[in-house]
């Protein structure tokens, strides 16, 4: 059985507290201000930490005033940053990388979640995708809703639509206001 210190991290992974806290420190310090959120995100989908040792490391870190949380999460203090630019070379370059690769993938996609938003309904019907675009200044400059058959395939649309929201957007745009062909015109006795 697995040490509760190494449970969860990959060959290659930090399992040393004072690394967990330098690796911590230079993530802050590189792509800070960073969220609890995505620090966790990061390290663990890369098995790089064990939770609980990076837990520990964070509130140490604050404890010794090397970071300070702030509203949009993280930043690193003169001291902290010291300690970054200092240590950071007493890490594995491959963990370095992996980490800071990780973190700056998950704030990407925070990031683009928070301009195109997409929420899976649930109701008697099976599910829908509500789809949102955000501009500055205004709450949703584009809405769409999509009925999709089941949970599943809902969750993916979702996804697809964070990824690609200002495309999809521009598509449907782009259809909405080019000229119809005469063959797509309405018949004089429709209008």
């Amino acid at each position: 059985m697995a040490e509760a210190f190494t449970a969860g991290v990959k060959l290659g992974g930090l399992t040393d507290n004072t690394e967990i806290r330098i690796l911590l420190c230079y993530l802050v310090r590189t792509a800070g201000p960073v969220t609890r959120e995505i620090l966790e995100g990061a390290l663990l989908q890369e098995e790089l930490v064990n939770y609980f040792e990076m837990s520990s490391a964070l509130v140490e870190l604050k404890r010794q005033g090397l970071i300070v949380e702030g509203e949009k999460g993280y930043t690193a203090t003169a001291k902290g940053e010291t300690v970054a630019d200092t240590l950071r070379y007493d890490l594995p370059r491959s963990v370095r990388e992996s980490a800071i690769s990780a973190v700056i993938r998950l704030q990407s996609w925070a990031h683009r979640a928070e301009e195109n938003r997409a929420e899976v309904v649930r109701d008697a019907d099976g599910c829908r995708v509500v789809c949102t675009i955000r501009d500055e200044g205004q709450p949703d400059s584009f809405r769409l809703e999509l009925a999709m058959p089941d949970e599943l395939t809902a969750e993916e649309i979702k996804n697809r639509f964070i990824a690609r929201g200002p495309q999809i957007y521009e598509t449907l745009l782009e259809c909405l206001t080019q000229p119809l062909r005469d063959d797509e015109r309405p018949p004089e006795a429709a209008l």
